[in-house]
């Protein structure tokens, strides 16, 4: 047989579409062509595949190759296609039976010596395999790197054969020994471990904490503004850890995301991300981007949280791109000849000096800092982008009598009980989390009486409120009721989310 047709996988953002990988030998001069719109990586396997084989001690045809990735359309890169080309050329050869080819898709990069690496996207693979099976047929078998069973193995339907090697590929299909057929890998119960930083260790801000956990319950953005050293960052670490727990769908989408850059370990499954990118990120390293979209910052930290400490230090254009997926939840990378989505439904956890020296309002009185150069610093942080976060909570200095004492808080496993009390009473009366009720939904949901209207209006009046900031106090306000068991929003519970709405400009 001179023709060989398998399949594989590209990847287009988060989806994976197939890809059928034909290789066809043909007399003439010996050459090996590769078509189908591939990129460096891709035409580069030819060297890797040629030595591969030769390695593993198959005879290379002295013919001419050509390797054909369709759709022609689809851009094509990495080096996940080297095993399939591999394995097209030796069954177009017949070097191995092509019989049962069609049974799998295939995915793996090979090394000089035929031993396989691992690839990333392993998972949005699988995922797209098993949605691929139609009328209730089982999904092709996947083969790939063992470095990646774990991973693609999260999906549940999926049926992984991990592989060390080109040869033990080859042996699966020879049939020779049934003891060299490569085994399905068994899924198994992963363990979960909250392995995140105590709340317990923090001393004193409890005012902090108690905005952390209001935040934590509803899914709200916090800005913390103070001097250093008042453990701006120290409360942010700990914050995954009174973040309600995962459900497994969370899960997949967040490991789905990780796995499509450096690979996501199964040691991570269902603790929450937490992503901290430096001040000098650029808007691209942030949102996502590049030639073939990757997914940025504000999407590897999806269903985690986005940590942006010294928030003024960062390129003001950088935070503005910020806007869009702070309401929308997701991204989409648009290129003249691509267009990628990426989910971003993160929570936003922000810190900042209220002035250059950061000593604004201190008590040891270093400040030198004059009231237009306070003014610049915080205009750095525009106007819009600044109304889009929930919280803006003040991190005062912390007591000597605070500071000497034991650490002594309460524990991050008490706070995540409560937390997860109230975002089930969200799950159960509106079906999501309160930071997510549209304009028609907080009308529905945020009932509050008289009182409360009449404190919300001198609130708006005298705080020059936007109809945003307004709809998202009355979300805070929800959340400080349902972690107190109230079935409607009171005057107390307005007037602590109108404490957490302090503007910036006012510090």
């Amino acid at each position: 047989m001179s023709l060989a047709v398998l399949k594989s996988r590209a990847l287009s953002g988060m989806d994976a579409p197939q890809v059928t990988v034909e290789v066809h030998l043909a007399n003439g001069l010996p050459s090996f062509t590769i078509v189908g719109l591939p990129e460096t990586e891709v035409k580069e396997s030819k060297d890797r595949v040629r030595a591969a084989l030769q390695n593993a001690r198959f005879d290379f045809p002295a013919q001419r190759i050509t390797v054909n990735l369709a759709p022609a359309d689809l851009p094509k890169e990495s080096g996940r296609f080297d095993l399939p080309i591999a394995l097209g050329i030796l069954a177009a050869s017949g070097q191995i039976p092509g019989e049962t080819l069609d049974q799998y898709e295939f995915a793996g990069e090979l090394s000089l010596s035929g031993e396989l690496r691992p690839i990333r996207g392993a998972l949005a693979m699988t995922f797209a395999i098993c949605k691929s099976a139609l009328g209730g047929a089982s999904p092709r078998a996947f083969i790939l790197p063992s470095a990646n069973a774990d991973e693609a193995a999260l999906a549940s339907e999926a049926i992984i054969f991990p592989a060390d090697s080109l040869l033990q590929v080859c042996a699966h299909f020879a049939g020779v020994d049934a003891g060299a057929r490569l085994r399905q890998h068994l899924v198994h119960a992963v363990p979960v471990a909250r392995t995140y930083p105590d709340f317990s260790e923090v001393k004193g801000q409890l005012q902090a904490k108690r905005a952390l956990e209001v935040a934590a319950a509803g899914g709200h953005s916090v800005l913390m503004v103070g001097p250093p050293g008042t453990g701006k960052s120290m409360l942010a670490v700990r914050f995954p850890g009174i973040l309600p727990t995962m459900t497994d769908q969370e899960a997949l989408e967040s490991a789905a995301v990780q796995s499509l850059t450096s690979g996501f370990s199964v040691d991570k499954w269902k603790l929450r991300p937490f992503r901290s990118p430096h001040h000098t990120a650029s808007g691209v390293a942030l949102v996502g981007g590049g030639g073939t979209p990757r997914p940025g910052e504000i999407s590897l930290a999806h269903r985690g949280v986005l940590f942006l400490d010294e928030l003024p230090e960062f390129d003001r254009k950088v935070l503005e791109v910020l806007r869009e997926p702070l309401e929308s939840g997701h991204i989409t990378i648009s290129r003249a000849a691509r267009q990628a989505d990426f989910p971003a439904r993160f929570q936003l956890i922000a810190a900042m000096n209220p002035c250059p020296c950061g000593y604004y309002g201190h008590s040891n009185g270093k400040c030198r800092c004059t009231p237009d150069m306070v003014l610049r610093y915080q205009n750095r942080i525009s106007g819009p982008f600044l109304d889009r976060i929930d919280m803006q909570i003040q991190v005062g200095e912390l007591p000597h009598a605070d500071l000497l004492k034991q650490a002594d808080g309460e524990p991050s496993a008490d706070i995540q009980q409560r937390v997860e009390c109230a975002y089930t009473r969200q799950l159960e009366r509106q079906g999501k989390a309160n930071c997510l009720l549209s304009t028609l939904e907080i009308e529905q949901y945020c009932h509050h009486d008289a009182a409360a209207e009449q404190l919300l209006r001198a609130a708006m009046s005298k705080l020059n409120w936007s109809a945003r900031a307004y709809h998202r106090v009355l979300k805070v306000a929800r959340s400080i009721a349902d972690l107190s068991g109230s079935a409607a929003i009171h005057p107390a519970h307005i007037a602590e989310a109108i404490q957490y709405r302090r503007a910036l400009r006012e510090h």
